[in-house]
């Protein structure tokens, strides 16, 4: 089966959204042959620019089905090929205004063969029955149990300290990062640093999962939100609003906290996730879930095997 992935390719710090290439790559080690194309200019104009390169490449290319990650992405495909789409919607896509919902409704009536969403919130915002319900995997292999100590001494931490993780541009509104700072401040006492990770590279996040004592997610809204899964899968304390997925991701394991939208409630939780100090098993909880990048990946699979079937 030949595959091409189309999505944004806007930003400044990587080529392909780390998330996307990741479940491109678990697409391919399972046999699928996937190419990519990344639609470069922002808003509706630039991006229906796009569409005599993009049709030009699936053309050319001999692809089976093409696969587009975001519904702006995915109406540009549409208007490039009468081929088989198949729409993956992420958690800012159910956040537009109804017009735009109603935009999404419509496509998918007429012109996308199969919709995968992250959660089944997103589902029932977007009111697309038939769409599946597929987070994105973590890859257990890159996201891994690592030495704290080790982790530590390689990104420069200091050994004694208690170190808070925001993984998040803190300019993007939606991570809501006056509450992370608000919530932290209230911790004098307790030797702790709060770290954003805005413009870090993504192979580095992995060691900073690992060194910190706590990940922070303080979003206003989420469809399923990859740092989780990734701290998860690392067995890091985690303290999240009950945004998108996360509570059914966290479970009742415990060192995980569901925390309000609230400073003092925020930073009652980082003090539990503090005073827990120790790895979670949440690494366990993801693969009872079946959000290994790999079985994330058969089950995208069944989903483009079912729509040539059709």
């Amino acid at each position: 089966m030949k595959v091409l992935f189309v999505s944004s390719g806007n930003s400044d710090f990587f080529e392909i959204a780390p998330f996307i290439k990741s479940q491109g790559e678990s697409l391919k080690k399972i046999g699928v042959d996937l190419d990519y194309f990344t639609i470069k200019g922002k808003g509706i104009r630039g991006y229906l620019r796009n569409i005599p390169h993009l049709r030009k490449k699936i053309k050319d290319g001999g692809y089976d089905l093409v696969h587009a990650h975001y519904s702006l992405s995915a109406i540009v495909t549409s208007l490039a090929t009468s081929r088989t789409v198949i729409v993956s919607l992420m958690g800012s896509d159910v956040q537009g205004s109804s017009f735009w919902r109603f935009v999404i409704r419509l496509y998918s009536s007429f012109k996308w063969r199969e919709i995968i969403v992250k959660s089944e919130e997103m589902r029932q915002k977007i009111k697309i029955r038939r769409a599946h319900v597929i987070p994105n995997g973590v890859d257990l292999e890159v996201f891994n149990n690592l030495d704290k100590e080790e982790c530590k001494e390689k990104l420069n931490l200091e050994k004694e300290k208690n170190y808070i993780l925001f993984a998040a541009d803190p300019d993007r509104k939606v991570k809501n990062y006056p509450l992370a700072e608000k919530s932290c401040s209230q911790l004098i006492t307790h030797n702790s640093q709060l770290i954003t990770l805005g413009k870090t590279p993504h192979e580095k996040i992995p060691l900073y999962l690992n060194a910190c004592d706590v990940l922070i997610l303080t979003s206003l809204w989420e469809g399923s939100p990859n740092i989780i899964k990734e701290a998860m899968a690392c067995n890091c304390p985690i303290v999240s609003t009950d945004v998108g997925d996360v509570r059914w991701l966290l479970g009742d394991i415990e060192g995980h906290y569901i925390a309000k939208h609230d400073p003092q409630d925020f930073a009652e939780k980082i003090k539990l996730a503090l005073y827990f100090g120790k790895k979670t098993k949440g690494r366990k909880r993801i693969i009872e879930l079946g959000l290994d990048s790999e079985s994330v990946a058969r089950r995208v699979l069944e989903v483009y095997k079912k729509s040539i079937e059709l």
